[in-house]
């Protein structure tokens, strides 16, 4: 496939996250594994997504985990959990994937191939001894998501493992250990309007093996995966510079982001799962799909103060709008 083939491929896979031309915090979950319908083309049919990105994320994943262990944490609690949720992605992987993904139970063994990967593997479900790594950052090197598991008990949610390197300007480290309301405590207007509390009680109803969805966005600089609080040395300067720098950059450095997270029922231990994808298409290429160029920027110029700043994007949206304005074909 041609850089241009995929470039276009990208974008006609995009979830594009606005269904209409303001946007404000809602649960907006829907059954998983269908496909939905957009301007350029069509996202969500399958619940785990491999792409032409796929060597390159995983690649830098392993880079992150290098370099910074945190991001891979489970509680002791929660190691059934893991091995619960490896099993569940790969037999997931298997049925969406059949051409190049395969889960076998043999006797007392489950053999696992990823032909993209190369992988042939035996294992024992639950010793350890019979894995390379551990289960969550062992079937987290074959997936471009992200994946956090919710324990529940005591009438609450507990992000208690998972396993996270691209982090939207938080960090999984911290809170680790910390209750699904807890978590979302700095988020703007999700309390006082009952947002939280309705989508933890709907993930308190999920049965076992149900999965649901929904998307969550923001803009980001230079495309960069991972913006997790630990790294904001690097990537903190990018909204100065963009905001400083002249407006004809702006369509190739700022980044619409689209987190498309499923939301599973583990089916053996009762854990919540949240697989979190990752998406990021430059301005220039949002506005290659008319539709959504007018549509981003009339989400921008109503987009709430409070909730932009909780966004971190206060200082980038107005470049952003003047360029799609100027550059991207887009009329008031």
């Amino acid at each position: 496939m041609t850089s241009i083939d995929a470039r276009a491929d990208h974008i006609a896979h995009f979830p594009f996250p606005f269904p209409r031309d303001q946007y404000r915090y809602s649960t907006n979950v829907e059954p998983a594994g269908n496909s939905t319908e957009t301007a350029a083309g069509s996202w969500g049919e399958n619940r785990i997504a491999i792409d032409a990105h796929y060597h390159r994320e995983l690649s830098e994943r392993a880079q992150i985990l290098a370099e910074d262990s945190s991001r891979h944490q489970c509680l002791p609690h929660m190691v059934p959990a893991a091995w619960d949720a490896m099993l569940t992605l790969m037999r997931t992987l298997a049925d969406e994937y059949p051409d190049t993904m395969t889960l076998e139970k043999r006797c007392d063994e489950w053999l696992w191939k990823n032909d993209i990967l190369g992988i042939e593997h035996s294992f024992v479900f639950g010793d350890l001894d019979t894995l390379p790594a551990p289960p969550l950052a062992y079937i987290c090197g074959q997936i471009q998501e992200d994946v956090v598991l919710l324990d529940q008990r005591e009438g609450a949610l507990w992000g208690d493992a998972g396993l996270v390197t691209f982090a939207a300007d938080w960090s999984f480290g911290f809170d680790v250990g910390m209750s699904f309301l807890e978590i979302h405590g700095p988020v703007p207007r999700v309390h006082s309007e009952k947002i939280i509390t309705r989508a933890h009680n709907f993930l308190m109803r999920l049965g076992p093996g149900q999965s649901y969805r929904r998307t969550n966005w923001t803009l980001n600089v230079d495309g960069k995966l991972d913006t997790s609080t630990e790294t904001y040395p690097v990537w903190g300067k990018d909204r100065r510079t963009l905001a400083d720098g002249p407006l004809a950059e702006v369509g190739d450095r700022l980044f619409l982001r689209t987190e498309v997270q499923h939301l599973i029922r583990l089916p053996h231990s009762g854990a919540v799962m949240f697989l979190i994808r990752t998406y990021l298409l430059s301005f220039r290429d949002v506005a290659s799909v008319p539709e959504w160029g007018a549509r981003l920027y009339k989400v921008l110029e109503d987009l709430p103060v409070d909730m932009a700043e909780y966004k971190g994007i206060n200082r980038i949206r107005e470049p952003g709008m003047k360029w799609l304005l100027t550059h991207g074909g887009v009329e008031t």
